[in-house]
């Protein structure tokens, strides 16, 4: 399985951004998709995840009301819409998919594969 992640870019504090992260190759073994982000110097940090059998969500708790996370029918591409993205919002972000399981995995070592970062820059 690959993962294209795209969709990032410069915006200013208050906007919006979409990212999308594209799954191929034996996408049918994937079980959850999410997104996490990096700064230079820290850990990445969940963002969210879903789980593309049920749609159930996970978000981080700075994240929650500001960022949604939702799938395409076939379950192959997930999106990150980001809403009113503050300065601190600016970071890499990762596409990751993990082949198993159907709980919430927030941590970045409890996922198999990755996608390239996409820079997302939020000016003030």
């Amino acid at each position: 399985v690959q993962l294209q992640a795209s969709g990032g870019g410069l915006v200013q504090a208050g906007g919006s951004l979409r990212l999308s992260c594209a799954a191929s190759g034996r996408s049918f073994s994937v079980y959850t998709m999410g997104w996490f982000r990096q700064t230079p110097g820290k850990e990445r940090e969940f963002v969210a995840h879903i789980i593309l059998h049920f749609g159930n969500t996970y978000y981080g708790d700075s994240m929650k009301g500001r960022f949604t996370i939702s799938k395409d029918n076939a379950g192959n591409t997930v999106y990150l819409q980001m809403d009113n993205l503050k300065p601190e919002d600016t970071a890499v972000y990762y596409c990751a998919a993990k082949k198993s399981g159907y709980r919430s995995y927030t941590r970045w070592d409890e996922y198999d594969i990755w996608g390239q970062g996409t820079q997302v820059t939020v000016s003030s």
